[in-house]
């Protein structure tokens, strides 16, 4: 990765791209590393992949688009949106020799285990055959294959999907192109070949000669085109009689015929070629990128289904199910538990089903009056949904505020939307240049003629897929003053205030970044009059200018400042009387780290908050977000055990120094990984529980045996 040298006036900062580079190297190296098992190396590289692959659509189509506007300079680093994409293919390029590296080598370590991606060059006679059929009767009826010349002109080519192109010799057509069907199968299994698989692409490369007949092949490759998929739909004209919903459907449409970005090529393509295409999707040849390894790896999940159950399981992580949490009673109302005491949910290692049983019981119980959530991202078969209409149905009230923008999940929440609606829930969406990025749920009860609140506020989406995938918090609080807190949070979302200010709640888009900010300044005061200070930051990416100036003053004045950061991190530590009183630290493991944790001082007095929000500017000035404070003693002591372990991680944790690089930390400590101890205490809580309870039944029985 280049390191970036620059004369411009925030020394201490560098660019985010060239800093998202880094990361989504970090994630490349968990491939590399022999400690991970080697099924989930293979994971880590299609990871790594569909990174990049969004990296493409998103940032390096923002960059071309603002590239043609005035004003596109890097607030961090002074560089122009063409210098910052110049960078960015400089340093995409060892990206992709680095990758075809290891997955080469992983490749090789997966033969050694039976796994093979085969080539047919591998094949013998009767394996051969068994190709030839596979194509004949199930991939050729299905290719939409074309010539290219004045009376078949260049197709739109899909964004991400995959093609093979080739030039024909001696015609005066010059060019064939294929479509591989998305219907298709990624691969196929070949029967007597235990574990041993071959890419559809491959197989049609292969007989390409028997798609185009009639012409002699000269040259033929797999490509892959990424367009531009940054779409806002402020930006868009509609009708206006047109409905947000209804806009949000053009905009799916439009993404996939955006302009291109970048032009991946697997194999070898003649100079005309090369040049025929470049013109034709008007790239550039820096935007070309040669790969060996597959061009789209999202095969590499539905393949572990298909391998022989006891090989996979060997070559996995082992098996680990959440629990359900240790201190509360499954068989018990968690709206009784909640009232005598606030709930903290750590996921993976705890369950959501307490959240999921709360709704549940909410929808059906007769002192509920209303339900009201904020709603991003949820996972396929949502039971969220169910409860929510089923609540809807017993006739309370449920209000569900829906971000329709939540990028790649739109057409999802669209189809939830409508459900949702037909069920008699009441469905309101994000606002005009703000998306609504909060995580809260409110429980609005009668009891004995008095309103009561349960609150939930979380980390992460309400999604109980990657609840089980990612690290995130959740907090149930029947805390009253927070409960009116979000209920007059709701009222102002459903008449479209969004500088509605809290007492406790931090509320972006008009107040979160100013109370952070305040929090630092009281850290500063505290250190200039020699008072013990500490910061400690848990967040997904810094990007935030003002807070990263603040962060640097706090240092100068001599506060103590840890950040983890697990992605991107415009901010540069050690650097000498601006930053070298900060550290960084970034952990990539097997759960993906998500969840926000900020606190401001240290022991009993220090304010300690969870969030929905990463210290970005788009989460604090283009977001509707809330931090949460964290009052129960308990919890904050759980959560502080939480950011001690991480910050003690000396296995999966990178240090980021003041070049922007992520080096191994000492390896002279005992080794500890974060992620692994907190899966050490889920089981030993599970198993303490279970001799618990194997001890009351023990007991019981002894009693029952002793009576007769």
């Amino acid at each position: 990765m280049p390191h970036l040298e620059n004369d411009f006036h925030n020394s201490f900062m560098q660019n985010r791209e060239l800093s998202w580079l880094c990361f989504n190297r970090r994630v490349l190296e968990e491939a590399e590393e022999e400690s991970v098992p080697l099924y989930e190396r293979l994971k880590f590289i299609s990871i790594f992949t569909s990174n990049m692959d969004e990296f493409f659509m998103i940032r390096v189509g923002s960059l071309t688009d603002l590239m043609y506007m005035e004003n596109n300079v890097d607030d961090k680093t002074g560089l122009t949106a063409k210098e910052q994409l110049e960078l960015i293919f400089q340093a995409a390029g060892p990206l992709y020799r680095e990758r075809d590296r290891i997955f080469h080598m992983v490749e090789e370590k997966l033969r050694e285990f039976g796994i093979r991606n085969l080539d047919s060059k591998e094949l013998k006679k009767n394996e051969k055959k068994q190709l030839d059929k596979i194509f004949e009767e199930e991939i050729m009826p299905i290719l939409s294959a074309q010539v290219i010349d004045s009376r078949h002109p260049f197709p739109h080519l899909a964004n991400k999907n995959i093609y093979i192109i080739c030039e024909f010799a001696g015609e005066t057509t010059k060019f064939g192109l294929v479509h591989i069907s998305q219907s298709l199968p990624d691969f196929f299994m070949l029967s007597g070949m235990e574990n041993g698989y071959i890419l559809t692409e491959k197989i049609v490369l292969e007989h390409i000669s028997d798609v185009f007949g009639m012409y002699k092949i000269e040259c033929a490759a797999i490509i892959s085109v990424t367009r531009n998929a940054d779409i806002s739909p402020e930006d868009e004209i509609f009708e206006v009689d047109d409905d947000f919903r209804e806009q949000m459907k053009k905009v799916i449409k439009k993404r996939s015929r955006l302009s291109p970005v970048r032009l991946e090529v697997q194999g070898h393509l003649s100079k005309n070629l090369s040049n025929f295409l470049l013109s034709k999707l008007h790239l550039t040849k820096e935007q070309v990128f040669t790969s060996e390894a597959p061009l789209v790896m999202g095969y590499v999940f539905e393949l572990h289904g298909r391998i022989a159950a006891p090989l996979i399981k060997q070559l996995s992580y082992q098996e680990f199910k959440s629990r359900y949490p240790s201190n509360l009673n499954s068989h018990e109302s968690i709206t009784a538990q909640c009232k005598k005491k606030d709930i903290l949910l750590f996921f993976p290692y705890d369950q959501m089903e307490p959240f999921l049983q709360l709704l549940r019981e909410s929808a059906e119980d007769p002192a509920v009056i209303s339900i009201k959530i904020t709603i991003y991202r949820l996972s396929r078969n949502s039971r969220i949904i169910d409860y929510l209409c089923d609540a809807a149905e017993n006739n309370k009230e449920v209000t569900v505020l829906m971000e329709l923008k939540a990028r790649f999940d739109e057409k999802n929440n669209i189809e939830w939307a409508e459900r949702l609606e037909e069920a008699g829930c009441t469905v309101i969406y994000g606002f005009e240049g703000f998306k609504v990025h909060s995580k809260i749920c409110l429980i609005t009860r009668r009891d004995r003629n008095k309103v009561f609140y349960i609150t939930q506020v979380g980390t992460g989406n309400y999604n109980e897929r990657t609840a089980k995938l990612y690290s995130d918090l959740s907090l149930i609080t029947a805390n009253q003053e927070l409960g009116q807190e979000a209920s007059e949070f709701f009222k102002n979302m459903s008449i479209a205030n969004l500088q509605g200010n809290y007492n406790n709640l931090f509320v972006a888009p008009y107040f979160f970044k100013d109370n952070i900010i305040a929090l630092i300044d009281y850290e500063i005061d505290k250190a200039r009059r020699g008072e013990e200070t500490c910061i400690i930051m848990k967040s997904n990416s810094l990007t935030d200018r003002d807070i990263m100036n603040k962060l640097s003053q706090a240092s100068q004045a001599g506060v103590e400042v840890k950040l983890i950061i697990r992605g991107i991190c415009c901010l540069l530590p050690g650097i000498k009387g601006k930053t070298e009183n900060i550290t960084v630290y970034s952990i990539v493991g097997r759960f993906l780290e998500h969840s926000r944790i900020y606190s401001f001082g240290r022991g009993k007095d220090a304010r300690l908050y969870i969030s929905s929000a990463d210290m970005m500017t788009r989460n604090t000035r283009r977001r509707v977000e809330i931090a949460c404070p964290i009052v129960d003693e308990d919890i904050r002591e759980r959560l502080y055990h939480i950011l001690d372990v991480m910050l003690s991680d000396t296995v999966k944790a990178r240090k980021l120094d003041e070049s922007g690089n992520y080096f191994k930390l000492d390896g002279d400590s005992t080794p500890l990984d974060a992620q692994q101890s907190f899966i050490g205490e889920a089981m030993r809580e599970e198993g303490r529980k279970t001799a618990s309870r194997e001890y009351i039944v023990n007991f019981l029985k002894r009693i029952i045996k002793t009576t007769k």
